[in-house]
C-alpha cells in the first residue's frame, strides 16, 4: 500500500474524556481538522515483553527512555493476511515507531519460533536484535475502535479518539477476534494528539478552555496494572503504584 508509513517520529499527549467533552471538543474541531485517510478503523494488538514483564514495569517507572514491541493488525486477518511488527521508542518526550509488514503467519513463526522473514530491510534488522537480545513472549491483546482527523491547514497534525478499548490475557493471537474485556468505562474516550513539533495555539486555547489535560496513559500498562489489582501477576509494586487505571483527567 503506497500510502502506508513504516518509520514515525513526533510527540504524542493523551487525554481522557468524558461524553460531554468529547462532543464539545468534536464539534469545535470541525473547524480545523478533517477526516483522516483511515478514518475510521478497528485496531488490534499483541503486546509482547519478557516473562517477568521488564518492558511494561520499566515503563511504568516513566523513565527518560522507554520502549515495547507489538504485532498490529487493522481489523481480525487471518493467517495470510496483513499485520504490522512494530518497535515503539520513547526518548525525552519523543516518540519514535519503527514497523515492517508481513503476514500474521510469518509474525507467529518468527516470533515464536525464530523463523525471520525474506525482510532484509534495516527497520527488520533493528527488530531483530530487540527481538534477539530478549527473551519475549505475548503478553496482552487489545483492540479499540478508532477515529482519526488530520489537519486542515497541517495534515502532519492528527488526532485519534479511541472507544471501547478491550483486552484479554488469553489466545493472544490476532486471527482470534478482537473481542476482550473492557479497559475503560464506557463513556470513557482516549485522545491522542500526534504531531512533529508543538501544538497550534488554537489547540492549546480549545483544550485549556474545555478543561481537557493531557495524562499519563498506557493501554498495555493499564492491562497490566488491572492484571497487578486482581493478583493475577506478582510484582514488588505497592498498592499506591498500581492505581492510576482511572479516567479523571490530571490538571
Amino acid at each position: 500500500m503506497s500510502d502506508t508509513k513504516f518509520s514515525f517520529q513526533r510527540y504524542e499527549k493523551k487525554y481522557l474524556l468524558d461524553t460531554a467533552q468529547y462532543n464539545e471538543l468534536r464539534h469545535e474541531l470541525e473547524k480545523y481538522m478533517t477526516n483522516d485517510d483511515f478514518a475510521h478503523s478497528t485496531i488490534c494488538n499483541v503486546y509482547y515483553d519478557t516473562p517477568d514483564f521488564s518492558l511494561v514495569r520499566a515503563s511504568l517507572e516513566r523513565p527518560i527512555y522507554k520502549e515495547k514491541l507489538r504485532v498490529r493488525s487493522y481489523g481480525t486477518p487471518d493467517r495470510d493476511g496483513k499485520v504490522f511488527l512494530e518497535i515503539k521508542k520513547k526518548y525525552d518526550g519523543v516518540v519514535y515507531k519503527r514497523r515492517t509488514e508481513m503476514t500474521d503467519s510469518e509474525a507467529v513463526s518468527y516470533l515464536k519460533n525464530g523463523i525471520r522473514p525474506a525482510d532484509d530491510s534495516q527497520i527488520m534488522r533493528e527488530i531483530d536484535w530487540f527481538v534477539r537480545s530478549r527473551q519475549l513472549e505475548p503478553k496482552v491483546y487489545v483492540a479499540y475502535d478508532r477515529d482519526a482527523l488530520k489537519g486542515i491547514e497541517n495534515d502532519a497534525l492528527r488526532i485519534t479518539f479511541d472507544r471501547s478499548i478491550r483486552w484479554r490475557e488469553r489466545e493472544l493471537n490476532l486471527c482470534r477476534g478482537d473481542v476482550g474485556e473492557e479497559l475503560l468505562p464506557e463513556d470513557t474516550v482516549l485522545m491522542e494528539v500526534k504531531i512533529p513539533g508543538a501544538a497550534p495555539l488554537w489547540m492549546a486555547e480549545m483544550l485549556s478552555r474545555l478543561r481537557i489535560y493531557p495524562t499519563n496513559f498506557s493501554k498495555y500498562g493499564a492491562c497490566y496494572k488491572t492484571m497487578l489489582a486482581r493478583g493475577d501477576v506478582a510484582d514488588e509494586f505497592t498498592a499506591n503504584e498500581i492505581i492510576g487505571i482511572g479516567v479523571t483527567n490530571c490538571a
